[in-house]
């Protein structure tokens, strides 16, 4: 039995580092296309069903199509309807981020607009469908090229099986902003704060201090078995509906202490529940 083409899209915003993404996902054995109309995506999947390789493709699409989202989202149809395996990556960075890197670079936006922000701020408008459909956002505001090659290697380099969710857990701080690829978010602030604790204050959420004072406040334990009955709910949920990727933001404020001891309980809680969730700290390291 011949398995089944596998299409990864890689799009999302200008300057969040699609051509990146492309050479990660090349060295891990994708085969790559880029800048790719989406009216001849189809076609790329009719031919590979005709090869008797099975290396998964990778096709980059941009913005510089007017009828962008609309060619995709049916050529995307199409694919699942020839029985592909399909998955959208979409890359996104803050816009003043984006911004700094066409100064540094000295491009011109593709959308082609006299300053770079009117030309984000029109792609994002354009996109926002886009993304809500999206398997999995990287957010690449704070990534330099060797974090996102770790990011996309631990997303890529062991995809799980067709019919499983993958499940990731980042803790981070609301001082640092909000994460741009998370599908779910939970708040800790409400527990008491280790930060003013003079000796735990210098500590990471890793230390085993740190663990112990989070846990041993009563109302931790409550927050994490609500935790455990939602995800029991819904995460089986998600399963049923082919949902793949799924990515949980926990956050304190300051992305050190609490978020960091919740997030690795809660992939416990995951994995009592028979996922292999991927657990990071985006901003452990920062003061």
């Amino acid at each position: 039995m011949t398995s089944p083409v596998d299409v990864t899209i890689v799009t999302g915003m200008s300057g969040a580092g699609r051509s990146a993404a492309a050479d990660v996902l090349e060295d891990l054995g994708y085969f790559v296309i880029d800048n790719l109309p989406p009216v001849l995506v189809t076609k790329v999947a009719e031919l590979a069903s005709g090869r008797e390789t099975t290396e998964p493709y990778a096709l980059v699409i941009d913005t510089r199509s007017g009828e962008f989202v609309h060619e995709l989202s049916a050529a995307l149809q199409e694919l699942r309807s020839l029985g592909a395996r399909t998955r959208i990556l979409f890359l996104d960075a803050a816009d003043a981020v984006l911004v700094r890197r066409f100064d540094e670079t000295r491009r011109r936006h593709p959308l082609d607009e006299d300053r770079v922000s009117d030309g984000i701020a029109r792609e994002r408008v354009l996109l926002e469908e886009l993304k809500g459909q999206a398997d999995m956002v990287v957010d690449t505001s704070a990534l330099n090229v060797h974090q996102l090659r770790e990011r996309l290697a631990a997303l890529f380099g062991d995809v799980a099986p067709e019919g499983t969710l993958q499940a990731s857990v980042v803790s981070f701080g609301y001082k640092h902003g909000l994460p741009l690829d998370v599908d779910l978010v939970f708040d800790c602030r409400f527990l008491p704060n280790p930060h003013w604790v003079d000796e735990l204050r210098p500590l990471p959420g890793t230390d085993p201090a740190v663990r112990a004072y989070v846990m041993e406040q009563p109302e931790t334990n409550a927050f994490l078995a609500e935790l455990e009955r939602l995800f029991e709910l819904t995460l089986p949920a998600f399963v049923r509906e082919g949902k793949a990727y799924l990515s949980i933001g926990i956050g304190c404020t300051g992305g050190r202490h609490r978020s960091v001891v919740i997030a690795e309980e809660l992939g416990r809680v995951l994995e009592r529940q028979g996922f292999r969730p991927r657990v990071r700290h985006r901003d452990l390291e920062r003061a």
